[in-house]
């Protein structure tokens, strides 16, 4: 178990794979943890470092007082490449942790090696939706995010299919400090990239949830259309496609990667 301390936080995280590698970094969405990526990491650990880490206010890293900004996120994945000494990174991302990376890409270029934004958009959500969902947090707690999320994040053959899994990400979300789950909402309500897009540099990879409510598929067009040399993959998944859909993201990931 690793840490660094960033902007107010302290950032939990681990590593894999040999010293040496080209560095695979990970960004968690808004409810989960580190953990939503376990299934990337035993399928590409073999070959390249992979980072995993959970986003402030969530996981094992600290919950400094919100709001927070996705420049604050995007400084934390910073402070972990800074920390292992890594020049530059495949960066990819889920939701929160898929504008946290874009927003990486935009600021920080010389250290994104490549850009995976999945289930995301440059924009997510609209300032009236991030109100209501945080006056939820605030009235009723976390269970009742929970009771919003889940179905939103799987399709009902997979909850049905592997309840087990389900139930581990509905635990992380009502584990969730309310604090921090405040201050994540915060930094998505507040952002727009979409006029950033532009100065994107790197190879860019989106992958969208066919079935995706929480970011619809229309959310990574945009970014597709404004990224020309970008690659866009649709999954028969909903928001957590990563998991739903684990062979066809790691293939795509992997392909995506590798060239």
């Amino acid at each position: 178990m690793l840490s660094v301390s960033s902007s107010g936080a302290v950032i939990s995280y681990e590593i894999h794979g040999a010293i040496g590698a080209a560095a695979l970094i990970f960004l968690n969405s808004i409810g989960s943890t580190r953990a939503m990526w376990d299934r990337q990491r035993r399928a590409f650990a073999g070959t390249y470092r992979v980072i995993q880490y959970d986003a402030r206010g969530h996981g094992q890293s600290s919950v400094p007082p919100g709001p927070y900004t996705i420049a604050q996120l995007a400084g934390d994945a910073l402070a972990i490449l800074d920390a292992e000494h890594i020049a530059e990174a495949h960066v990819c991302g889920l939701s929160l942790g898929g504008i946290t990376a874009l927003s990486l890409a935009v600021h920080a270029p010389r250290r994104v090696r490549s850009l995976v934004m999945a289930n995301t958009g440059a924009r997510i959500g609209s300032v009236e939706f991030w109100d209501t969902r945080m006056a939820l947090v605030r009235e009723r707690g976390m269970a009742a995010v929970a009771d919003v999320a889940i179905p939103n994040w799987f399709t009902p053959g997979f909850r049905e299919r592997e309840p087990d899994t389900v139930q581990q990400f509905r635990a992380a979300i009502e584990s969730t400090s309310v604090e921090g789950y405040l201050g994540c909402s915060a930094a998505m309500r507040d952002e727009d990239l979409r006029d950033s897009l532009s100065a994107v540099r790197c190879p860019v990879l989106a992958i969208a949830g066919a079935v995706d409510r929480s970011t619809p598929p229309e959310l990574l067009h945009f970014v597709h259309e404004r990224l020309p040399d970008s690659r866009l993959v649709t999954l028969e998944a909903a928001h957590i496609s990563n998991v739903e859909q684990e062979a066809a993201f790691n293939n795509a990931l992997s392909t995506f990667i590798a060239a």
